[in-house]
């Protein structure tokens, strides 16, 4: 049976015709989605297989229960990679921030609400790691298998490769120590919906969160508060962040803002080397107009106390000025 055949049959047992179906935008990822505009509305996430959609179905089920918004699942073939799910609308906190239609401040506050119950909130059983170690790896994958041989033509030495490792262990040795929750690992505007209509922190609605996983919880409140797709006013991202460490005042200010500056380093360097990995495995080039942005997030992050191993190893082996898109590769 054709894939188009699949879908077809699957949306009708749902009471739902096929001809009402249209795309919706795709993210970095191999799924697809579409809208159903028929006599209610909902959304197809179309996984096909190697995709799973079991973890999607796992976490939205947890997130749910604490209390959170997410899409209501209305029917799903897991061993076919097709997920029928609740329309949360088009008000992207992502939508809202570039076209400046709604006060930025209201959109956050929730957002670091919503962050909170998600964070306190026992994990589910079975998530897969985020530590320090497997943050290191993707972003020396990132660097050295991407990044590198697009900007040189050729692979990087041993030492440097070493050099950098051993640079991010120790950076990250502050996100081994902490605490560790649930992570989203993509916890940014584009992930997140405004519900006005709903209370509190459930006016965030909370989509693409099947690579959740159990890190530090500093990780998605920097992926949040410094977005690689677009430039969030420093005041803002200092407003939030006080909000966060007062809504949770278990954890040591300290030890904390560590954590949260060399996850930051960490992540700028794998995401400013995966938009390269993006242009040419995945022949995605448009995601290479947000390197720039990535870049200076990253020569930021690496000015912080915490980051200073990095700052140094990639001072050896990246010059300031090569810290950008490879020469040729354009978006």
């Amino acid at each position: 049976m054709s894939r188009h055949a699949l879908i077809a049959g699957f949306l009708r047992r749902h009471g739902f015709d096929p001809a009402d179906a249209e795309p919706l935008a795709q993210d970095a990822s191999f799924r697809r989605y579409l809208r159903l505009r028929g006599r209610r509305s909902a959304v197809l996430m179309d996984a096909p297989p190697p995709e799973d959609v079991r973890p999607f179905l796992r976490i939205a089920e947890h997130l749910d229960r604490i209390g959170l918004s997410v899409p209501a699942i209305i029917g799903a073939d897991p061993d076919a990679g097709l997920v029928l799910e609740e329309d949360l609308g088009d008000d992207l906190l992502s939508v809202l921030l570039d076209s400046a239609r709604t006060p930025p401040e209201p959109l956050f506050d929730a957002a670091i609400d919503a962050l909170v119950v998600m964070q306190r909130a026992t994990p589910p059983a079975g998530l897969p790691p985020w530590d320090a170690a497997l943050m290191a790896q993707t972003a020396l994958g990132t660097l050295f298998d991407w990044w590198w041989p697009a900007r040189y033509g050729k692979p990087a030495p041993d030492a440097a490769r070493a050099d950098v490792a051993d640079a991010l262990a120790t950076m990250l040795e502050p996100v081994a120590a902490g605490l560790k929750t649930m992570v989203h690992r993509d916890f940014f505007a584009g992930n997140l919906l405004w519900l006005p209509d709903r209370a509190f922190h459930r006016r965030i609605g909370i989509i693409d969160f099947q690579g959740a996983a159990l890190g530090h919880p500093a990780y998605d409140l920097l992926s949040l508060l410094q977005d690689a797709r677009r430039d969030i006013d420093p005041v803002l991202q200092a407003r939030a962040l006080q909000r966060y460490l007062a809504a949770r005042p278990e954890l040591d200010p300290d030890a904390f803002t560590a954590a949260y500056d060399a996850a930051a380093a960490q992540r700028h360097l794998r995401v400013a080397c995966q938009w390269v990995r993006l242009a040419l495995r995945d022949h995605r080039p448009q995601y290479l107009a947000y390197g720039p942005r990535t870049w200076r997030l990253l020569n930021q992050a690496l000015r912080r106390p915490a980051c200073a191993p990095l700052a140094a190893a990639l001072e050896r082996w990246l010059p300031l000025d090569h810290r950008a898109n490879p020469p040729g590769l354009a978006a």
